[in-house]
């Protein structure tokens, strides 16, 4: 018989709330009539939680490397069926109500989301810290970060065909893995939806897997790592156009505003930030380029616009000239120098002089080398 879904779950010493999982896991196949499975995937488990997985007619999956991602992972490869539904195995979530999940699957959804904040949070199921916090604060980002139409980016049990899953490549083995997957799904725009559903308190004795802050940090670095945009793109575009019009109103001399004067000090923190910026424009593209190289985002057509006109002959063209500009003002100062036998020099005028050509060097140097190194980074793509 063809299995329709497969029911998965990861496990590292859970012997205390599996066998509860499994049993109400195979009630709903039973009773909904559904052709399905269930699907441990076991993380080195010490506590026997192998064996009552198998005595109950699971399947178990061994996952040799660590991690709720890996596991899960692992399992959901092995799983037979069409559909898959995750879920923790520490009976937090209920695997007797999956109709909601099931239904949304067969009418052609990729991702179908649990929503635990519309289903209804038990007393005791979540930390307050992780309730109006944690949660509310990761999700907004990533709504915000990928337009993305989830509420509950790290609800643990989720339903998504397995054809779904084969297309979205996941690649991390943490906590991450459950960003990773509404991240990549909204990116290359599958259909996705949410159903309410239950959180209870888990029903083991020791302390969750879960480390809030460690774990919290990992989903947000993910999220920034996913998006370069925000995290180098839109910061490396503010500082450069910053750091220009400051050194367009100081260059010509200080400023004074209410009595604060602005001189040389504060022009060359503008020209800083305009290196900063450009740094960090550059890492963005970097960063895009080798993550769609690498499959870890889709295809951009905005950026191979930006290929075709920006090349690497246009890099080298412009850092060479501000390498000449560079050299010019150099060249200039020191004319200027010998002219007073090269004694003393009033600062304020020459540093006028001398920071915008050390700047023209420096932004030409980099401008060439990020040039090369975009092409190399290029290749594979190309």
């Amino acid at each position: 018989m063809t299995v329709e879904l497969s029911i998965v779950m990861p496990c590292l010493n859970e012997a205390e709330t599996l066998a509860t999982c499994i049993r109400k896991a195979q009630g709903y196949l039973a009773r909904s009539g559904v052709s399905g499975e269930v699907v441990i995937g076991d993380n080195g488990s010490t506590d026997g939680s192998q064996k009552i997985a198998t005595d109950l007619g699971a399947r178990v999956i061994d996952i040799p490397i660590r991690g709720y991602g890996a596991a899960l992972h692992g399992a959901i490869t092995a799983a037979e069926g069409r559909y898959c539904i995750m879920g923790d195995s520490d009976d937090s979530y209920d695997f007797e109500n999956l109709d909601g999940f099931l239904a949304k699957l067969r009418e052609g959804y990729d991702l179908v989301m649990g929503n635990r904040f519309k289903g209804g949070i038990a007393p005791g199921a979540m930390p307050w810290k992780n309730r109006y916090i944690g949660n509310p604060i990761l999700s907004s980002i990533g709504k915000v970060l990928f337009r993305s139409d989830v509420h509950d980016f790290h609800c643990g049990i989720r339903g998504f065909s397995k054809d779904a899953f084969h297309r979205m490549d996941l690649r991390t083995t943490g906590m991450e893995f459950a960003s990773e997957m509404v991240v990549k799904a909204t990116l290359q725009k599958m259909k996705m939806t949410e159903v309410p559903t239950m959180l209870r308190p888990d029903g083991r004795s020791r302390p969750p897997h879960l480390l809030p802050y460690r774990d919290g940090w990992r989903h947000l670095r993910f999220l920034l790592m996913y998006c370069p945009r925000w995290l180098f793109l839109y910061p490396g575009i503010f500082l450069f156009f910053i750091g220009l019009a400051g050194c367009a109103w100081l260059l010509p001399g200080p400023r004074v505003v209410n009595g604060i004067g602005f001189d040389v000090h504060t022009l060359l923190y503008a020209f800083v930030s305009v290196l900063m910026g450009f740094q960090l424009v550059a890492f963005a593209i970097f960063t895009k380029v080798f993550a769609i190289a690498e499959g870890l985002l889709p295809e951009d057509s905005r950026l191979n616009s930006f290929f075709r006109v920006i090349t690497l002959e246009l890099g080298l063209i412009v850092g060479a000239l501000l390498i000449l500009l560079g050299l010019g003002g150099s060249i200039f100062a020191v004319t200027g120098w010998t002219k007073d036998s090269f004694g003393a020099l009033d600062p304020a005028h020459m540093l006028r002089i001398v920071m915008p050509a050390v700047f023209s060097l420096t932004l030409g140097v980099q401008v060439i080398c990020s040039s090369f190194f975009l092409s190399i980074l290029g290749l594979r793509r190309q």
